[in-house]
C-alpha cells in the first residue's frame, strides 16, 4: 500500500470508534494546549519586561554616587555626594560610545498648586537638557530647557500628562505658572504620555525642572553635586564599551588610585534585562516542562488504545496478511493511526492553546493596574509541541504496531 492509501485506511479505522478516538486524542490536545499557552504567557512576560526597560530610555546606563560607612555599617550607594554636573558633561563629551548624559537631582516630595487646585506628583526632579534624549521621551507640546535656563537656574518646568489632567481641565497649561513649595514655575512644555509602568506607577505623574533650579531653590544647596547621572549609549552593541569608557573617565576625574574602591557605581540596564530574561525564561521552561508531562500521559493513552485495537482487529490483520499484506504494511498502518491521533490532537491543541494564552493575558490585564501584557503567540513553541506530539505517537505507537505486524496469520484467522 502507498502512504495515501494507508492514511485513508487509518482514518476509516479511527472513524469506526469515534468516541474512543476522541477520548484518546483529548490527552494530546490538553498537552499541546498547555505547552502553547504556558510558553506564550511566558513570552508575554518577557516582552513586557523588555518593553518596560525600553521605557526607561534608550540603552541607559545609570551612575550612582558613593556610599558612606558609619559604625562599621555601609549605608549603600547614593548616601555620599560624589558625582557632579561636570562629571555628566564630561561623560557626554569625552566618551565616544556615549550619546548623551543628564544629571539628576531629586527634589523629594511636594505639592504642585495651580489656582485653587493642588496635586502631589509622583516624581519631582531636576534634570539636564539631554534628559529627554537619554529617556527616549518626546514632547507633546512646547519645548524643553535650554543651556541658559540651566546656567541661570530659571524657574521653568515641563509637566506630564497626569499633571495636565489634574490641574488644567480646560486651560492650556503652556505659559501658565504653578507653585512648588510656594515658588512659581512657568510651564514651558508637556511630555508625551507614557502610561503606567510594570508595577502600576503612573509615569506621567511627573514634573521636570532644571537641575540647577531644584538644587538651588528647592534644596537650598550651592554645591555642584548631583544624585544620579543617566547616560545613553549610542547603540545596544556599544553598551559594554560605553560602560567601560565611563568607568575609566570617572576613575581619572575622581583621582581614584589603582586598587582603591570607586566612589561611584555604574549600573547597566542590559544586565538587569539579562537577569530578568533568565528568570522569565526559567519560569517559562519550568511551566512548559510541567505542561509537557500531560503529553506523555496522552502518549500512554495512545499506546493503551492501540494495543486494544490490535487485539480487537486480530482477525482483520490475519485476513490482510492472507491476501498478501506484508508485516511492514501492517506495521505502517497501525503506526500511521497512532501518528494521526497525535497530530490531530496537536492541531486542535494548538488552537485551544492560542485561545487560552489570549484569555490569560486578557484576565491579567483586567486585574492589573500596571502596563498591559502583550498577547504573544509562540508559534515556535506550538510547532515544537506538534512535532513532539507526533514523536509521542511514533514512540508509543511503535510497540502496538510492531506487535500487530508480528502476528501469525494462521493464529490471527482463528482468533475469536
Amino acid at each position: 500500500m502507498n502512504l495515501l492509501l494507508t492514511i485513508r485506511v487509518a482514518l476509516r479505522a479511527l472513524g469506526k470508534n469515534k468516541m474512543r478516538a476522541g477520548l484518546t486524542v483529548l490527552g494530546v490536545v490538553i498537552g499541546v494546549a498547555a505547552v502553547t499557552a504556558m510558553v506564550s504567557v511566558g513570552q508575554s512576560a518577557t516582552d513586557l519586561v523588555q518593553g518596560e526597560l525600553q521605557g526607561l530610555g534608550t540603552n541607559v546606563i545609570v551612575v550612582f554616587s558613593g556610599s558612606t560607612r558609619g559604625g562599621g555599617v555601609r549605608h549603600g550607594r547614593g548616601t555620599k555626594p560624589t558625582l557632579t554636573a561636570a562629571d555628566s558633561d564630561a561623560l557626554a563629551r569625552e566618551c565616544p560610545s556615549v550619546l548623551a548624559s543628564s544629571p539628576i537631582v531629586g527634589a523629594g516630595g511636594g505639592q504642585v498648586i495651580y489656582g485653587n487646585t493642588n496635586w502631589s506628583p509622583r516624581e519631582l526632579q531636576g534634570v539636564g537638557i539631554d534628559y529627554l534624549t537619554v529617556r527616549n521621551w518626546g514632547l507633546r507640546h512646547g519645548g524643553f530647557f535650554t543651556d541658559r535656563d540651566i546656567s541661570s537656574a530659571a524657574k521653568v518646568c515641563v509637566i506630564g500628562q497626569t499633571i495636565v489632567e489634574k490641574l488644567f481641565q480646560t486651560t492650556n497649561p503652556l505659559g501658565e505658572t504653578i507653585r512648588i513649595r510656594n515658588i512659581p514655575f512657568r510651564i514651558v512644555g508637556i511630555l508625551e504620555p507614557k502610561g503606567a509602568n510594570i508595577i502600576g506607577d503612573d509615569q506621567d505623574n511627573i514634573v521636570l525642572a532644571p537641575y540647577t533650579t531644584i538644587r538651588k531653590r528647592l534644596r537650598g544647596s550651592s554645591f555642584d553635586h548631583v544624585d544620579v547621572i543617566l547616560a545613553s549609549a549610542r547603540s545596544t552593541d556599544l553598551m559594554s564599551q560605553a560602560e567601560h569608557e565611563m568607568r575609566q573617565l570617572l576613575f581619572e576625574r575622581h583621582r581614584i588610585a589603582p586598587g582603591d574602591p570607586p566612589d561611584f557605581d555604574v549600573q547597566n540596564t542590559t544586565e538587569i534585562a539579562n537577569m530578568l530574561g533568565v528568570v522569565t525564561g526559567t519560569m517559562t521552561a519550568l511551566l512548559a516542562s510541567i505542561a509537557g508531562i500531560s503529553l506523555l500521559v496522552g502518549g500512554v493513552g495512545i499506546m493503551n488504545i492501540m494495543l486494544v485495537s490490535v487485539t480487537e482487529r486480530t482477525r482483520e490483520i490475519g485476513i490482510r496478511m492472507a491476501v498478501g499484506a506484508r508485516p511492514r504494511d501492517i506495521l505502517r498502518q497501525f503506526l500511521v493511526e497512532s501518528i494521526l491521533l497525535s497530530v490531530l490532537g496537536g492541531i486542535v491543541g494548538l488552537g485551544l492553546g492560542v485561545a487560552a494564552s489570549a484569555g490569560i493575558t486578557a484576565v491579567i490585564n483586567s486585574l492589573s493596574s500596571g502596563s498591559d501584557w502583550p498577547t504573544v503567540v509562540s508559534f515556535k513553541a506550538a510547532a515544537l509541541a506538534i512535532l513532539f506530539a507526533a514523536g509521542v505517537g511514533v514512540f508509543f505507537g511503535y510497540y502496538p504496531a510492531r506487535r500487530a505486524s508480528r502476528l501469525d496469520p494462521i493464529e490471527a484467522l482463528r482468533y475469536e
